[in-house]
């Protein structure tokens, strides 16, 4: 039974890809690492975690000593690593958790990994999700390209951006069997709601204050984050080593234009008037160093491995609206971080 591990896989794209691979591959043994931060949420994965070829694993990646014991524990045939720090506010307010494990922690998975296929890399794979911030901002035309120079502006960016560099170098040094993807916004359910559109429905539906960057000019490409996790599934089986591949939605929305369709959008699923939900709008002080644009060009993707987005936004975003309005238990439960209790009252008493 091949054994991949999947890091971040509590969390928002993790739970995703965890699903994906517990359903799609029943002859793979999955294990879950996740720390179980503030955006780790076992309830997530309700729906597969008494799956045979399923296993969650609570743990930090940053504890060397931990990550070197579960690999000689487990013998992993591949390892897919979404675990990091990823909201940019955080960052600011405080880099050194994002230095720590965006950087370190993924330093001690490819020490590992390293180590325990020296012998033997056939069949081995290590999977990096990175994402297109590390590139930078764009002006008004253009799109981020695998050969994009790095131009990281937040620290949540550059600790990516360094720890992009960390695997490549693993690759050329170790000839470690490495591969990334870049990938643009997602969305979709099972998101933390600090992140822009569960907050802003969450807000929208309770008729609190919609706080908007600047002038809410920035742009943002998004993606259904079920079509990220069938990207990472693609490249992880048929991508090459050492290569990188851009994934994105051609998908391109102002913050403003994003945030009246969800207006628009929740206003009408709660039947209030047209517009009504529009005077919640609250501009506030620009984000330091605010990247102005992201665009990512997906086609070697779609070119050398088939993918393309399944859902046009307009259609993903009322998918995600109707599911957070119908999931008001699990938001509730989130915001109020009752959700953290999960662990303790399930997988103690195992």
């Amino acid at each position: 039974m091949k054994k991949i591990l999947i890091t971040g896989g509590a969390g928002f794209i993790g739970s995703h890809l965890v699903r994906l691979f517990v359903n799609k591959y029943p002859d793979y043994q999955i294990v879950n690492l996740d720390k179980l931060t503030y955006a780790g949420n076992l309830n997530n994965l309700r729906d597969v975690e008494n799956a045979s070829n399923y296993e969650f694993v609570k743990g930090d990646i940053v504890d060397a000593k931990f990550i070197y014991e579960l690999f000689d524990k487990y013998q992993f045939d591949g390892v897919v690593h979404l675990a990091a720090e990823s909201h940019v506010d955080r960052s600011i307010t405080n880099p050194n958790e994002f230095i720590m494990t965006n950087i370190v922690g993924t330093a001690n998975l490819l020490n590992a990994a390293n180590r325990i296929w020296a012998d033997n890399q056939d069949g081995k794979r290590f999977y990096h999700v990175s994402t297109d911030e590390v590139y930078g901002s764009l002006g008004e035309t253009g799109f981020f390209l695998e050969d994009t120079p790095y131009d990281p502006k937040s620290p949540y960016s550059a600790s990516k951006a360094s720890s992009d560099h960390l695997v490549r170098a693993y690759h050329n040094t170790y000839k470690l069997p490495v591969i990334i993807s870049n990938c643009s916004n997602n969305y979709g359910s099972y998101q933390f709601p600090e992140k822009l559109i569960p907050l802003f429905i969450h807000n929208i539906k309770n008729n609190k204050p919609l706080p908007v960057y600047g002038k809410g000019e920035n742009i943002r490409d998004w993606l259904w984050v079920e079509d990220h996790a069938r990207a990472i599934d693609v490249i992880f089986h048929g991508g090459k080593d050492g290569d990188t591949y851009n994934i994105g939605g051609h998908n391109e929305w102002t913050n403003i234009d994003l945030i009246k369709l969800m207006c628009k959008i929740v206003d009408q699923k709660l039947g209030r008037s047209e517009g009504e939900s529009e005077k919640l709008i609250t501009y506030v002080k620009d984000r330091a160093g605010h990247d102005m644009r992201y665009a990512i060009d997906s086609t070697k993707l779609q070119n050398e491995l088939g993918w393309t987005p399944s859902l046009q936004f307009a259609e993903g975003l009322e998918k995600t609206v109707e599911w957070y309005l119908e999931n008001t238990d699990w938001l509730e439960n989130v915001t109020s971080g009752d959700y953290q209790k999960y662990y303790e009252e399930q997988y103690q008493k195992r």
